[in-house]
């Protein structure tokens, strides 16, 4: 699987942005996906998962209620909508996929996905 993320850009605190992710490979349903973030000096971290079908989504403390995940299996995409942007959302922002067709399996550790995409910078100023 092959995974492009694009959408990323520079933003004003307080505005949206919507990240998209796109796959390739016609098994991309299979996948639970993930997005995860890394700021400079800092480690990368999930900021939102779904599972296989869309039927389960999983959100770190900090987005949630600002940020929806959600996936169009027939489009082979992925989509991040970002909303009410703080300066602290700034990082490179990838998408990632792991073969799993669980109900419930979205895991929240890096390590545990097997494809990434080269990563969109969002940049949100004050």
């Amino acid at each position: 699987v092959q995974l492009v993320e694009s959408g990323g850009g520079l933003v004003q605190a307080g505005g949206s942005l919507r990240l998209s992710c796109a796959a390739s490979g016609r098994t991309f349903s299979s996948y639970a996906m993930g997005w995860f973030r890394q700021a400079p000096g800092k480690e990368r971290e999930s900021v939102a998962r779904i599972t296989w079908r869309g039927g389960n989504t999983y959100y770190a403390a900090s987005v949630k209620g600002r940020f929806t995940i959600s996936r169009d299996n027939a489009r082979n995409t992925v989509y991040l909508q970002m909303n009410s942007l703080k300066p602290e959302d700034t990082a490179v922002y990838y998408c990632a996929a792991v073969n799993s067709r669980s109900y419930s399996y979205a895991p929240s550790r890096a390590h545990e996905y097997d494809y990434w995409g080269q990563g969109t910078q969002v940049t949100v100023s004050s």
